[in-house]
């Protein structure tokens, strides 16, 4: 089998032009790909960096690039490879209208990294859910379609198909007070919170067979964290919890309408999913200028194998975060003996081939939005001690067929924890009957939206279908506080 090599060819397309300096920068390539210091896209992403700014690699004790760099930087003192203006995306002068839902409740921050967005020269619509606060690059609740030969790492998020999952059992809902310690017992004995943590024990492991795990040199790093990782949820607004459930007639196929005891969940891809956002995130930084207010939007061309590396990576994010949950809710139902009558699940840190209403190829990420198109089923939550609801998307085109992802933060974690009394959260939690098993005060009720507000923002979005009241809420231990 050949190996694998970087042609001069890629190189000249960097600028470099002199057969001396090509045949330096070529050895230096190829020796880094050849000893697997770096893959490609990575080595690629570097060497243009390098040309448009040595100095960094040049500064950097032991750096991989630290004596190209000195190279450059002398012929530049000579006069000779002079630095050639980097091409920078200009941002549309014209900002195109876009749908805001609830924005009554929506910060400026939010509304200006929108405006930002839809002025990507790749940008062809966009929509800000009613839950939709400030973000890293496009808001939390925010919603883009660009071409669908691109795609904006930061616009689907750091946590990689952060998704929520529900599963019904055919128990009322009174269990929840009658066997109450049972449930608390079900919740610590088979969850696991915080940045690193880790099972030893796992329910389903065939994921791990596919063989996308073996597509890039990426996903081969990540791979032995991500198995010793199924099964556990992260810290933050990551929770699973028991809860009462209302089902109205006729609303859920195969679910009688009543009072049922459920179990919800709510994380992602954890550490891979988190490796995989930095290392691609970075990249389109570097391949992809922007002007500084939107540097964040850096996409990657999904013709390119950085593009399709990604694409390959965060679909495998999205499975891995699937069977995340799945590990968990199938745990606990092997422990109760009971299958649950229904299953419902869904992403909202992701992006997706999808059609505009016109016919348009589009890909739309979709950071902190549920999927809503018509017909399909997803879940809102709202705060430990406030409802969550399932519910099934309108297929609103105005809106590209999505909806919040949940109430949405009204306060940082810093200001949780210099504005909000402990005793006035203590006296919540017992007003609403709520039991809680680790988090802080940076998740307290009070650091949220009212979730009633954001579900009457979005009626054209999404019916209602069920109500989900939580009152056994596990969540990482107070000293697992992710950074703002």
């Amino acid at each position: 089998m050949e190996k694998e090599k970087i042609s001069n060819a890629e190189i000249s397309n960097l600028g470099v032009t002199d057969l001396e300096l090509l045949i330096t920068f070529s050895r230096v390539a190829n020796g880094l790909l050849k000893h697997n210091v770096m893959d490609k896209p990575q080595i690629l992403a570097n060497l243009e960096a390098l040309i448009d700014d040595p100095m960094p690699y040049a500064l950097k004790k032991g750096g991989k690039f630290k004596n190209l760099a000195e190279k450059v930087i002398e012929l530049r003192k000579e006069g000779k490879f002079v630095k050639q203006q980097r091409s920078v995306h200009e941002l549309k002068k014209e900002i195109a209208n876009f749908p805001v839902y609830g924005i009554e409740n929506i910060e400026t921050g939010a509304l200006a990294q929108m405006r930002t967005a839809i002025q990507l020269p790749i940008a062809v619509a966009g929509a800000l859910m009613p839950d939709s606060h400030h973000g890293y690059g496009l808001p939390i609740g925010g919603v883009l379609a660009t071409r669908a030969d691109t795609i904006i790492p930061y616009a689907v998020g750091v946590d990689i198909a952060c998704r929520m999952c529900l599963s019904i059992f055919d128990l009322p809902a009174d269990t929840i007070d009658s066997k109450q310690d049972d449930l608390k017992s079900l919740l610590i004995n088979n969850t696991h919170f915080g940045i690193g943590s880790e099972t030893k024990s796992h329910h389903d492991t065939t994921l791990f067979d596919r063989p996308e795990w073996s597509a890039t040199k990426q996903i081969r790093a990540l791979k032995d964290k991500a198995y010793k990782q199924l099964g556990t949820s992260g810290t933050g607004n990551h929770f699973v919890e028991w809860g009462e459930l209302t089902v109205s007639e006729g609303a859920l196929a195969g679910v009688p309408a009543g009072n049922y005891l459920a179990l919800l969940s709510h994380s992602g891809s954890r550490g891979f999913g988190g490796g995989i956002a930095a290392y691609y995130s970075e990249m389109a930084m570097k391949k992809t200028k922007l002007p500084q207010e939107a540097k964040h939007l850096a996409w990657l061309d999904m013709n390119a194998e950085e593009g399709q590396e990604y694409w390959i990576a965060m679909n495998l994010a999205g499975d891995y975060a699937s069977a995340n949950h799945h590990e968990i809710h199938n745990k606990i139902a092997k422990a109760m003996k009971l299958e649950p009558l229904l299953r419902i699940e869904n992403h909202h840190n992701f992006a997706w081939k999808e059609q505009l209403a016109d016919g348009t190829e589009v890909m739309v990420h979709r950071k902190g939005a549920t999927p809503a198109g018509e017909g399909v089923l997803g879940i809102i939550p709202g705060s430990m001690s406030t409802p969550g609801f399932v519910v099934r998307g309108k297929g609103n085109a105005e809106s590209i067929n999505s909806a919040s992802h949940g109430a949405g933060r009204l306060m940082s974690r810093s200001a949780a924890f210099k504005t909000i009394k402990r005793d006035l959260v203590v006296a919540e939690l017992l007003d609403k009957k709520i039991t809680l098993l680790g988090s802080d005060l940076d998740e307290a009720p009070m650091v949220y939206k009212n979730i009633h507000t954001v579900m009457a923002a979005q009626h054209d979005l999404v019916d209602v279908l069920a109500k989900f009241q939580p009152r056994i809420v596990r969540m990482a231990d107070p000293k697992e506080r992710p950074e703002d």
